[in-house]
């Protein structure tokens, strides 16, 4: 195999692993009620809320728009809340109410059972060796986006 179909076999198996894995969460997710992009939001706001709709779509890589509708459908469902930014008129901050909390408090342990049982298929060597290239590849696309 040269090595631009091995670059091509690894990229279309990344790409299978991760559906495999992404299904079995929108599973999970959907025991609770949740789609994906709404559990992505409960995690990302319980480990740092108080961020504005922008910086939260910059961090799910999805439009300011599909934020916005989102946020209005999750807000009417009351896990998240929007605040006027005190320094900034303009912008909302956004945080998890009671009900949101509550909500990713319950799942997060079900989730990251879930994640160690797929990851624990490969071996702990493993593990760190598809660690360390995922990580290497990862800086090496930031450096050349940043060229």
């Amino acid at each position: 195999m040269d090595e631009q179909a091995a670059g091509f076999a690894a990229w279309m198996t990344m790409m299978r692993v991760h559906q495999q894995i992404q299904q079995r969460v929108i599973d999970l997710m959907a025991l609770h009620g949740l789609t994906l992009a709404q559990f992505d939001v409960l995690l990302r706001l319980h480990y740092e809320e108080g961020i504005t709709q922008q910086q939260l779509a910059d961090r799910m890589l999805v439009t300011k728009g599909n934020m916005t509708g989102l946020i209005d459908r999750m807000e009417r469902q009351g896990w998240v809340e929007r605040r006027a930014d005190e320094q900034d008129r303009r912008s909302h901050l956004l945080y998890l109410t009671e009900s949101g909390r509550s909500k990713i408090i319950e799942i997060l342990p079900q989730h990251k059972n879930q994640i160690w049982d797929l990851m624990n298929l490969l071996s702990p060597g493993q593990q760190k060796n598809l660690l360390e290239l995922l990580q290497q590849l990862e800086n090496l696309l930031k450096t050349k986006t940043e060229n």
